[in-house]
């Protein structure tokens, strides 16, 4: 069996690496120490699985076989991390992970905040020269409060331009960015109530900017469908261009349908109509967010 890469189209296809079909689970996140992921659970209003930290290979090859996928694309915590030493350990972890277990995984390779430019560059080069990543997972935006940067940032526009250059596949999910009010209930923490909306506002941030059109060669993923962005892109398509945008109301909903969505947390027949009537079923990839919550019964 060959090594199972994590393009879009394998994961969208599966049988076209597989004899028969097979489940390509597009988010899977690697949590190795289990007090920084228990800390941020608290400030962010979550609850992973105590049994499922720190992740281990094992259990999760157990719990992909309780939902019948057949490979994981691995990606490191959907956090801004500084250090590049920190991002290039991950990563390398990442990369023996799929050796050691080629059928079971391959890996999205994480980068160090956008805002430290060139850091980012040397690990796009590394990542995929070296690593030979299947693509990189990026979060909604970079730094905190007003000092955060939008993943459209001109600043990240180099970042982009090398990504666009090599086609490479991008998985991009909300941050956990607190609101300006704290969230209502501890049944609404930040992953339920703002995640959704940032994958939104970075979605939009990109097709309202031309950026998601510029860099047409990257393959984006959003995670979770997307968040709130099935929902919220005819609103953008009316009101962006009213105030100024200089794309057509049909070119941002065009853009809009050229992301690729993902099903975590987000496959209630509801939301898979609003999918089903928005983009073609090619666009359409599976994702567990393992392990964040329990797989579900046999």
């Amino acid at each position: 069996m060959t090594q199972p890469h994590a393009s879009v189209d394998s994961a969208a296809s599966p049988t076209s690496r597989f004899h028969t079909p097979k489940i390509i689970d597009v988010h899977h996140h690697v949590f190795l120490d289990a007090q920084k992921k228990a800390k941020k659970n608290t400030l962010v209003g979550w609850i992973t699985p105590p049994e499922h930290l720190p992740w281990r290979p094992s259990p999760a090859m157990l719990a992909m076989d309780t939902m019948g996928i057949q490979t994981a694309i691995l990606s490191p915590p959907p956090v801004a991390t500084t250090s590049r030493t920190e991002v290039r350990a991950m990563n390398i972890y990442l990369s023996q992970l799929r050796a050691a277990y080629p059928s079971r995984f391959g890996f999205l390779a994480g980068l160090p905040t956008l805002g430290d430019v060139q850091g980012a560059l040397n690990e796009i080069a590394f990542a995929m020269d070296h690593l030979d990543a299947d693509g990189f997972a990026l979060i909604s935006s970079y730094g905190l409060g007003n000092t955060a940067r939008y993943i459209a940032d001109d600043l990240f526009d180099p970042i982009w331009d090398e990504l666009n250059r090599r086609h490479a596949v991008v998985f991009l999910h909300g941050a956990q960015t607190p609101s300006s009010t704290p969230y209502p209930n501890p049944f609404l923490g930040l992953p339920i109530s703002e995640v959704p909306n940032e994958t939104y506002k970075a979605a939009a941030h990109l097709v309202v900017t031309g950026k998601k059109r510029r860099f047409h060669n990257v393959k984006i993923i959003l995670a979770h469908l997307g968040g709130s962005t099935l929902f919220l892109a005819p609103r953008v398509a009316a009101l962006s261009h009213y105030m100024g945008c200089p794309l057509a109301p049909d070119e941002i909903l065009q853009d809009f349908k050229t992301f690729y969505y993902e099903t975590a947390l987000s496959s209630h027949p509801t939301t898979l109509a609003a999918l089903d009537a928005f983009v073609p079923i090619d666009r359409v990839l599976f994702g567990s967010d393992y392990p964040g919550r329990l797989p579900p019964a046999a």
